[in-house]
């Protein structure tokens, strides 16, 4: 209410400055004529002002300041990457028995173009497979995952997070399977239903974590190709990775 309160103050002020400014064009010149033409004529350009302030400049302010963030967030998304999500990308993995149909379509090479990222964004958002936990020692991962779990903490006090939905996702599904696993002294010789659970919670991060990681290098290609040429060299979606430039 204070600020709604300030708000028509401020407004019956600059009525009044208004008013009084035309009283005393009025009292000096006595031309109410003059007047009326040159206020018609504000008010006629007054809805084609609005227009131009408050939707066109302030739409194309705010889209500037949108990809500057953006830009911003996408440096904290190769920090995670270059620090968590690569090595999570490859550990995950093994969890997956159809292994193989799920690297091909994320299998990125050099000469990969907008609509071969669109298909593997696709792919990613509809993975549904069922990880088997028998496949990965758990206990290990949860170290690696307690381990990070302070530069995690460090990335959400980015103020800009928010605007990166996508992000903060996979952020929280990151978290979560850490809480689970941090919940448990052990996680050798747990029940079926809970490695169903922990399952559960693997193939959420999983597919999360694959679509950022397939939207993050995308941007690469666009913007830092040198970064994308590592990228294609190293990622876990290839039989041999190699930093090594091969001929």
């Amino acid at each position: 209410m204070k600020r709604y309160s300030t708000f028509i103050l401020v407004a019956i002020v600059f009525m009044a400055v208004s008013a009084i400014l035309y009283l005393t064009h009025y009292a000096i010149f006595r031309d109410t004529h003059h007047i009326f033409i040159f206020m018609l004529g504000d008010l006629a350009f007054l809805p084609l002002e609005v227009y131009l302030v408050v939707i066109v400049i302030e739409r194309i302010l705010t889209r500037r300041e949108k990809q500057a963030i953006m830009q911003k967030l996408n440096m904290v998304v190769g920090a995670f990457f270059s620090e968590v999500g690569t090595e999570l990308l490859k550990r995950l993995l093994v969890c997956y028995d159809r292994k193989g149909e799920i690297v091909k379509p994320f299998a990125v090479r050099q000469d990969w173009t907008h609509n071969d990222f669109k298909r593997a964004l696709e792919f990613a958002r509809a993975l549904d497979e069922k990880p088997l936990c028998q496949n990965i020692d758990l206990d290990n991962l949860k170290v690696f995952l307690l381990e990070k779990q302070p530069f995690l903490l460090r990335l959400l006090e980015n103020p800009n997070l928010l605007e990166h939905e996508i992000f903060s996702d996979l952020l929280l599904a990151t978290f979560h399977l850490t809480e689970e696993f941090e919940s448990r002294p052990s996680l050798t010789g747990l029940p079926e239903s809970d490695l169903e659970h922990i399952s559960g919670d693997i193939n959420r991060l999983y597919g999360r974590l694959v679509a950022e990681w397939v939207s993050y290098v995308e941007h690469l290609k666009a913007d830092y190709p040198y970064l994308f040429s590592l990228v294609v060299r190293t990622h876990p979606f290839q039989e041999s990775p190699s930093a090594v430039v091969g001929r």
